[in-house]
């Protein structure tokens, strides 16, 4: 599968266009995470395009979800790293892998990013910056949703926090037209 598949595999399955943003956004992030980590940008990009293709059909029914994507994904020539990485951002799938912990902490972090821009008068992600974020970070109940655990995760790829949102927030801005933002 390439990519041009997989995005248009993803369009179909959304109809929340703002949770086909957030693949969107994940997929950035993952292939920014694997430009730092001199990694496959395809395999880590497709990864994090194609994790949530099950979410509005397991969104009430989390022990399901990951596990519908990997059904809809079996027809499909996909490195068996990418359905690994793609189980691996459910809780209670195991992270071994760099790609599994990336995509872990990569989920999260987009909806944290896209509150901190929406702060902003002019609603940019060109407004927003690491500092402005960390200090969001702080308040709980700002964009709650994002769970700070899984974003401090990070660390357990050996980025400290900063960094981590520093890579991400970078990559979402280089695709801050497709986001709206």
């Amino acid at each position: 599968m390439d990519r041009e598949e997989a995005y248009t595999l993803a369009k179909s399955r959304f109809k929340n266009k703002n949770l086909f943003k957030h693949v969107l956004a994940v997929e950035a992030v993952m292939r920014n995470l694997a430009v730092h980590f001199n990694e496959d940008q395809e395999k880590w990009g497709l990864a994090g395009l194609l994790h949530d293709l099950d979410y509005e059909e397991t969104q009430h029914d989390p022990d399901r979800h990951t596990l519908v994507t990997e059904q809809l994904l079996a027809p499909y020539e996909l490195d068996p790293e990418i359905i690994e990485s793609i189980k691996a951002h459910n809780d209670k799938a195991p992270r071994e892998k760099l790609i599994c912990k990336a995509i872990y902490a990569a989920d999260p972090v987009t909806g944290l990013i896209v509150a901190a821009a929406l702060m902003h008068p002019d609603k940019k992600l060109k407004s927003v910056d690491v500092p402005f974020i960390m200090r969001r970070f702080k308040e709980k109940r700002f964009a709650a949703g994002a769970n700070r655990d899984q974003i401090q995760s990070c660390t357990e790829m050996g980025l400290s926090l900063e960094e981590f949102l520093e890579i991400a927030l970078k990559a979402m801005q280089g695709i801050d037209g497709e986001l709206g933002l």
